[in-house]
């Protein structure tokens, strides 16, 4: 019998298994936090979560509702500032960090500023960096969990919010950013994604259950590299379904809305 799941269930469920027992994560609220409380609960019982206001290493007994939450400091190591969680970032002791925005380009740089071509009078006005910029620049490895359509996936970004590859090549190395952190992954409803060691362009590593080739190429506004060996995603669990289900979200703040 075929398990039933959304595709938030099923971005959280993959994301999760990313995260490596022993490392240490940036998160946000949603889905970034439920992933990182999967994978505490089932593949990385000693991950280091931590929250840009200052929760660091809790052992969350349920989903906070956003990053200054009393939750995020249940049973942590320390109930900090966000300048402990950048003096970290800046230290390189943040392995791991999840991240969104409003479109994303081939290199993994973000934008959740603004669209339209007029910063003064912009035709959406979003949140901005927050701490989005900062994470980014250093934290070793970055991820997005995010739906995949062609006004998220752009070719060029109306503005440049949050760093990734850049132009590609070495030009992030170039920036002065640390060397070796950038984007690691972009998980979507439709595939997950690293990026090419050489070009720096986003490549497809592997196809969620239900999506072709050409369902992912249509629903990315630039050319796609491909891997030479394409994987199957695998789809959730029955036991990672109970967990995000029962214990982590039971009033399905995050997963209800996939």
């Amino acid at each position: 019998m075929k398990t039933e799941y959304n595709n938030m269930e099923l971005m959280i469920c993959v994301a999760a298994r990313e995260l490596i027992d022993g490392s240490s994560c940036g998160v946000g609220t949603g889905g970034p936090c439920a992933a990182a409380m999967l994978a505490q609960k089932l593949y990385a019982p000693d991950l280091l979560i931590l929250f840009e206001a200052g929760g660091i290493g809790p052992l969350l007994p349920e989903m906070p509702i956003s990053v200054g939450d009393s939750r995020t400091t249940h049973k942590a190591i320390k109930a900090g500032s966000m300048y402990d969680i950048m003096d970290a970032c800046c230290r390189g002791m943040v392995d791991f960090t999840f991240l969104g925005g409003a479109q994303i380009d081939m290199y993994g740089n973000i934008n959740s500023t603004m669209i339209g071509d007029d910063h003064a009078k912009p035709r959406v006005r979003f949140p901005g960096s927050g701490g989005a910029n900062d994470f980014a620049s250093l934290c070793w490895k970055t991820m997005v969990i995010t739906p995949q359509d062609n006004r998220r996936f752009v070719e060029k970004l109306d503005f440049l919010t949050t760093p990734g590859y850049l132009n590609g090549g070495s030009s992030r190395d170039m920036s002065g950013l640390p060397r070796g952190t950038g984007p690691y992954r972009i998980i979507t409803n439709m595939a997950v994604m690293g990026f090419d060691e050489t070009s720096k362009r986003m490549k497809v590593i592997s196809l969620n259950p239900g999506y072709t080739r050409e369902d992912v190429q249509q629903n990315c506004g630039f050319e796609l590299l491909w891997e030479d060996r394409l994987k199957d995603t695998k789809p959730p669990t029955e036991e990672e379904l109970r967990i995000l289900r029962d214990e982590i979200d039971p009033y399905r703040y995050v997963i209800g809305r996939g």
